[in-house]
C-alpha cells in the first residue's frame, strides 16, 4: 500500500541525533502540527536541548514528551491509546562507538532485544489503532564475512546466512526479524530501513562517541604540532551518510516504504577512517600528526551500500558529500565546546 498519510506520530528515541532532526523536519518543514508529534526517550544519549528552536521547545513537552525506558514492558501502550497514535517510527536503541560496543557486548545485546521486543509487542497489542510502523536497523547486521573490503558493496539479499560481527548487529537484526513477523501477522504497514554509518549533529561527545565526532572533538582540542590518535589501521572503511540524508529517507518511507522488505540507506562508496581523519585535520587548519593505534579495535574492515532499492522505491539518493558534512559538523562541535 502506498501513499499512506500519517496523522499522529510517535518517535521513539526522539531526542537523539536522528530523532531530533526528524522531529524538526516534520514540524518545521513538513508542516505537521506539533500537537500530533509525540516523543519517547530515556535521555541516555538524547537531550532536551536538541528540540529547541529559537529558544523554545518545538513540541509541548508537558503533553507530548515521555521520559521512559523501553527496556521495561508496556511503556507506550497508554501513549498510543490516549493519543490515538497511528504511526510509530522506532529509533530508540543502545548505540555507541566501537570501543563501548566491544566492551559491553551483553549489555548492548540485552538492552536492544528488550527495547525492540517491548516496543513491537506494544504495537501488536494496539494493532487496532496502529496503521504503520517504521523500524530503523543498521548495516552492522550484515555478515562479517562480507565486510572484508572497502569495495564490498552489499545489498539487502545478503543479510542471511546471518553472522554479524558484534552483539549490536545481532540485536538489530532481531529487530528487523520481529518487524517482519509483525507485518506477517497483522494488518500494520511495516518498513525496515537499514542505515549505514550516520553522522551529523547533535551528537554524543562522551566516551561513547562514534568515530567522526570523536575525532573532531580530539582535533579541536589539539594544539599545533601535536598528535591525533586514531583507533585501528585507518584502512577500514565505512559508508558514511549524513543525518539530513537519513531523515529524508524516513520522510520518503513514511509514505511509500511499506511492506517491501529491508531497504538500506547509505552511499555506494566507502571512505576510509584515514580519509576521515585527514579531512578533519585539514578542516582544523592545525599542524597535527595523525597516528594509528593498531592495538585498538577497528570493527569490520569495510562495507558500502547498493542503494538501488531505495532509489527505485523511495526516490532516495545521498545528497551531502562527506567533506561538506564534516565541515558543518566541525563548526557545530567547535561552537558547542566553546560554550
Amino acid at each position: 500500500m502506498n501513499n499512506y498519510i500519517p496523522k499522529k506520530i510517535l518517535v521513539t528515541g526522539g531526542l537523539g541525533m536522528i530523532g531530533s532532526n526528524l522531529i524538526k523536519e516534520l514540524i518545521l518543514n513538513q508542516n505537521y502540527d506539533k500537537n500530533n508529534i509525540f516523543i519517547i526517550d530515556n535521555l541516555w544519549r538524547g537531550k532536551m536541548v536538541n528540540i529547541i528552536k529559537n529558544n523554545e521547545y518545538i513540541i509541548n513537552i508537558n503533553t507530548n514528551f515521555f521520559n521512559r525506558d523501553l527496556s521495561i514492558p508496556s511503556q507506550i501502550d497508554d501513549i498510543i491509546n490516549e493519543n490515538n497514535i497511528d504511526t510509530i517510527i522506532h529509533l530508540a536503541d543502545i548505540v555507541a562507538g566501537i570501543g563501548f560496543i566491544t566492551n559491553n557486548e551483553w549489555f548492548v545485546f540485552n538492552q536492544n532485544m528488550l527495547i525492540n521486543s517491548n516496543t513491537i509487542n506494544s504495537i501488536n497489542k494496539c494493532s487496532d489503532k496502529i496503521k504503520a510502523f517504521i523500524n530503523i536497523g543498521t548495516a552492522c547486521c550484515y555478515p562479517k564475512g562480507l565486510q572484508i573490503s572497502i569495495t564490498s558493496k552489499l545489498n539487502e539479499t545478503q543479510l542471511y546466512p546471518a553472522e554479524p560481527e558484534t552483539s549490536y548487529g545481532w540485536s538489530k537484526l532481531m529487530g528487523i526479524y520481529e518487524t517482519e513477523l509483525l507485518q506477517k501477522e497483522t494488518n500494520i504497514l511495516c518498513c525496515n530501513l537499514m542505515f549505514h554509518n550516520v553522522y551529523g549533529t547533535p551528537c554524543d561527545l562522551s566516551e561513547r562517541s562514534q568515530v567522526i565526532p570523536s575525532l573532531i572533538k580530539k582535533a579541536i582540542l589539539q594544539k599545533n604540532n601535536s598528535e591525533l590518535i586514531v583507533w585501528g589501521s585507518g584502512n577500514q572503511g565505512r559508508s558514511f551518510v549524513h543525518v539530513d540524508d537519513v531523515v529524508s529517507s524516513i520522510i520518503l518511507a513514511m509514505y511509500n516504504g511499506y511492506n517491501n522488505g529491508v531497504i538500506q540507506i547509505g552511499p555506494n562508496y566507502c571512505n576510509t577512517i584515514k580519509e576521515i581523519a585527514e579531512i578533519i585535520v585539514e578542516k582544523s587548519g592545525k599542524s597535527i600528526n595523525i597516528q594509528y593505534d593498531i592495538n585498538k579495535p577497528e570493527g569490520d574492515f569495510g562495507r558500502c551500500a547498493d542503494y538501488t532499492k531505495a532509489s527505485k522505491l523511495l526516490g532516495w539518493y545521498p545528497k551531502i558529500d562527506i567533506k561538506t558534512g564534516i565541515s558543518k559538523m566541525y563548526d557545530d562541535i567547535k561552537y558547542l565546546l566553546s560554550q
